[in-house]
């Protein structure tokens, strides 16, 4: 298996789950994962949430762990990474403000190179005007942000995931397993047991 170089956006108050495992996860298997957060440097922490899923009409939030960002987001460039992974939680509402955090995601689609992005994190691909014409999953809140840009939403399961191409979408962390292993085939990693 090659390395690839993988570039992971989150920030404060993203899910815990879905900056931690993706993270840990693909570091395990080989690849090297440079996370980064806006006006942040390499060695800071970011406030994580841990959104639980617990029979109320939307999910609910707690306070999940500090951290630690490996890179800083100033320093990295898009031509330097073979694929972006996007993280889900209350920051990708702030991030997709940031015009950097937006010309960053679109070097990735413009170079077709692999994206993973899960729940909200999907907010920052319709910022940054790279669903139209796909078909992707998101938290289902996010559905209409994904139709008002010019994707198509696709409803699933919370622990289903949707491909198009080198994107690879999933509604929440339920669904860590399947997004995880989709994102990895789009890469071109083999697991051999």
């Amino acid at each position: 298996m090659a390395q690839k170089k993988i570039l992971l956006l989150t920030g404060d108050y993203a899910e815990d789950y879905e900056t931690m495992v993706p993270f840990q996860m693909l570091q395990m298997i080989g690849h090297e994962v440079h996370a980064v957060c806006p006006d942040k440097a390499a060695g800071d922490k970011i406030k994580t949430a841990i959104h639980d899923f617990e029979g109320d009409q939307t999910y609910s939030e707690k306070p999940g762990h500090g951290f630690v960002l490996n890179a800083t987001f100033n320093d990295v460039a898009g031509a330097d990474y073979d694929a972006l992974v996007i993280a889900g939680g209350r920051a990708p509402e702030y991030l997709r403000l940031n015009k950097n955090v937006l010309e960053l995601v679109k070097h990735f689609f413009t170079n077709d190179k692999p994206v993973a992005a899960v729940c909200h994190g999907i907010q920052i691909l319709t910022a940054a005007d790279v669903v139209r014409g796909r078909k992707l999953t998101a938290y289902p809140a996010v559905a209409p942000e994904v139709t008002a840009a010019g994707g198509t939403y696709v409803s699933v399961n919370v622990t289903e995931t949707v491909v198009d191409g080198k994107l690879v979408t999933a509604p929440a962390w339920p669904a860590h397993h399947t997004w995880i292993a989709a994102f990895l085939q789009v890469l071109g990693t083999t697991i051999t047991l």
